[in-house]
């Protein structure tokens, strides 16, 4: 008699081996994308409670002044009674106890701004709260600082580098297409772009600012905005038989559109802008996909005189903008000087304006323009 081999079950295809080596990287990679997400949520969800609970904090203390005359000397005391209670407590020092106070009282009649505050760790809120002297300028940066992701490095970069007075002062030159093709292209883009972590000397070439960019290309992101990312150096163009390379091209999630970046080490000259709508041109008809808006254009200078600026993109088709970049931090008090100017002319003249902070002063400061003769 012949002897039967058992044939062996086969195994449902729940349960049958996989090669590690036939399982594709994306499959691992969605898993450590679960993983930081969560991480994200419970850095975030520990932040927020700690902002709260500071802010009760500064709240008490508040109303202790108020109600029962408490001091400095009363808060060093509360300071030292928790440090000896509960001595693995960190961050109830006399100073930051008093910080926090100074924190509740700053935002206690700002309650839009609750949403802001929570999602910023305390460093950016201590900086923003020490370093900024008026509410406008405070929203200011928490917004700024929460739309593009900033770390308390960046956030203390911008306020030394007077990005509040620089907006104010000057807003952004933008051509008339972008503003209709691109209505919020106002709250994206700077006038001037502070490009000081280059090291760049006075006298560079303009590859000596392209390589560094490049270089730097973190920290350029960074003072674009947190929404940029790079596509290509050089990008190279083909247009009938001939070749052309983009000096820099971006994509800007929220306006869905590439975004050209042409270099100049010398002063803006009208005829900059041709080739920059050229290349506008040939982006969107080979290289923008179908479900993007159209491109944007920005001639990043040294140096520029406003008023030929203005000319310029006056009568420009293309969206496109003129911005200046400077290698040096700007001198903060003038600017200041300044904008204490400027404040107290937008408020003798507009007051009782309704709206955001920002959107009357902008609107104060153009003025019209006289043509000459």
């Amino acid at each position: 008699m012949k002897v039967q081999k058992k044939s062996k079950a086969k195994k449902p295809p729940g349960e049958r081996k996989v090669q590690a080596g036939t399982v594709p990287k994306s499959a691992f990679a969605e898993v450590v994308h679960l993983i930081e997400a969560a991480s994200r949520r419970a850095f975030q969800s520990v932040n927020t409670a700690l902002i709260d609970l500071y802010w009760q904090v500064g709240e008490y203390i508040s109303r202790r002044i108020a109600e029962d005359g408490w001091g400095k000397g009363t808060v060093t005391a509360l300071a030292a009674y928790i440090e000896k209670g509960h001595p693995g407590l960190r961050g109830f020092s006399p100073q930051n106890l008093w910080r926090m106070r100074q924190f509740f009282e700053a935002y206690r009649d700002t309650p839009k701004l609750s949403s802001l505050l929570r999602a910023l760790p305390w460093s950016s809120n201590l900086h923003i709260l020490t370093k900024t002297k008026r509410p406008e300028e405070r929203e200011f940066y928490l917004r700024m600082a929460t739309r593009n992701g900033w770390q308390v490095r960046e956030v203390a970069r911008q306020i030394d580098g007077a990005l509040f007075e620089r907006t104010v002062l000057n807003p952004p030159k933008l051509s008339t297409a972008l503003r209709e093709l691109h209505p919020s292209a106002g709250e994206v883009f700077k006038d001037v772009y502070l490009l000081e972590f280059l090291g760049l000397p006075e006298t560079h070439s303009e590859m000596d600012l392209h390589r560094s960019l490049v270089r730097n290309l973190g920290r350029f992101i960074a003072e674009l905005g947190g929404e940029f990312y790079f596509v290509g150096s050089y990008y190279p163009l083909q247009v009938g038989g001939k070749d052309f390379a983009l000096d820099l091209l971006f994509f800007h999630r929220s306006l869905n559109c590439l975004v050209a970046i042409e270099l100049k080490i010398d002063e803006f000259k009208p005829e900059y802008l041709g080739k920059l709508e050229f290349y506008l041109e040939a982006l969107d008809r080979d290289v923008r996909k179908p479900h993007e808006r159209p491109s944007i254009g920005v001639l990043l200078c040294a140096t520029k005189d406003s008023e030929v600026v203005e000319y310029a993109l006056s009568r420009s088709l293309s969206p496109a903008l003129v911005a200046e970049y400077q290698t040096r931090l700007p001198d903060k008090q003038l600017l200041r000087a300044k904008l204490h100017e400027f404040f107290e002319l937008a408020e003798s003249s507009a007051s009782g304006t309704a709206g955001s902070a920002l959107a009357p002063l902008a609107t104060t400061n153009r003025k019209p323009r006289q043509r000459r003769r």
